[in-house]
C-alpha cells in the first residue's frame, strides 16, 4: 500500500498545484503536475519533522522555491511556462521574492492537506487489509 499511498499523494499534490495555477493564471503546464506532486511529498516529509511550526512552514516555502527553480531550469528555458524576469529580485527569471513569500501560506495549507489525506489513505489501507 505504501507505493499506492505515495502515488495517490503525489497525484493529489500535482492536481492541486495545477488547479491553483488554473485559478490564478487560467493556464498551466504538464511540468507543474510533476513539480506540485514532488512539492507535496516533500511538504509531507517536512510535516513529520520535529521542528517548530514556523520553521516547517519556512522550510516548506524554501523547498517549493527550490523545486520551482529546478523545474524552471529544466523546462522553462524559453520562459513559455512562466516568466518572472520583470519581478523585482528575480533569479534568472525563474524565481522571485514575491512568489517565494506566497509559498509560505501555501506550505501551511499543503502540510495540513497532506496530514488530512494521509490519515484518510491510512484508514483506507487498514480497511482493505481487513477485507
Amino acid at each position: 500500500m505504501k507505493f499506492g499511498k505515495y502515488a495517490s499523494l503525489f497525484c493529489l499534490g500535482g492536481g492541486a498545484y495545477v488547479g491553483l495555477e488554473l485559478l490564478y493564471r487560467g493556464r498551466s503546464h504538464i511540468s507543474m503536475f510533476g513539480a506540485g506532486g514532488l512539492c507535496f511529498l516533500l511538504l509531507g516529509a517536512l510535516r513529520r519533522r520535529n521542528l517548530p511550526v514556523p520553521a516547517k512552514i519556512g522550510a516548506g516555502a524554501g523547498t517549493i522555491t527550490a523545486v520551482e527553480l529546478a523545474t524552471g531550469l529544466l523546462v522553462n528555458r524559453d520562459f513559455a511556462v512562466w516568466d518572472y524576469r520583470a519581478q523585482p529580485g528575480n533569479f534568472l527569471g525563474q524565481i522571485c521574492p514575491m512568489f517565494a513569500a506566497l509559498w509560505l501560506p501555501l506550505s501551511a495549507a499543503g502540510m495540513a492537506l497532506y496530514g488530512w489525506a494521509e490519515t484518510r489513505l491510512d484508514r483506507l489501507g487498514k480497511c482493505l487489509r481487513r477485507a
